[in-house]
């Protein structure tokens, strides 16, 4: 029988999942509408990630999709693999020459513009999407109606 907080366990893993998800589907949003996939291959390639256009796509496309299976819980594992390589290449590919913590790194002083470095966000994010791969969805999921067949009796 659980007591006190254990009977509550189960939806920690709920709460972690769908506020993964919200953020990579506003991350797909930003890259998508705000920032544009182009300028996000622009700067991809500026910041030395292999093959710039076709990994912003990418980030979008696996942060779109994974991010709503991540907050529908609908084949959250599915969702979490969606966003683990994009992870893992934000941390190792991008963000890891630039230190642990977060900074702000001037990229046009001109017109003032500053990008955030440091990896501790993206690893951060990574480890919590390979923690929602091994724990699962959690209780609370979109599900749907099952078309089994109702068993035939023969009495």
């Amino acid at each position: 029988m659980r007591t006190g907080w254990d009977r509550y366990k189960e939806y920690g893993i709920t709460l972690l999942r769908v506020a993964l998800g919200v953020y990579y589907l506003l991350h797909a949003y930003c890259g998508w509408a705000v920032f544009g996939v182009e300028n996000l291959a622009r700067l991809n390639a500026n910041m030395g990630v292999p093959f710039p256009g076709l990994s912003a796509w990418a980030v979008v496309l696996g942060h779109l999709a994974g991010g709503a299976l991540l907050a529908l819980g609908f084949y959250a594992r599915l969702g979490a693999l969606f966003n683990i390589p994009i992870m893992a290449g934000a941390v190792f590919l991008v963000h890891f020459k630039q230190g642990f913590f977060m900074t702000w790194i001037v990229v046009d002083a001109a017109r003032g513009r500053a990008i955030a470095g440091g990896y501790e966000y993206s690893l951060f994010l990574l480890i919590a999407t390979v923690a929602v791969l091994f724990l699962g969805s959690g209780p609370l999921v979109l599900r749907f109606p099952s078309r089994r067949p109702a068993p035939i009796s023969l009495d």
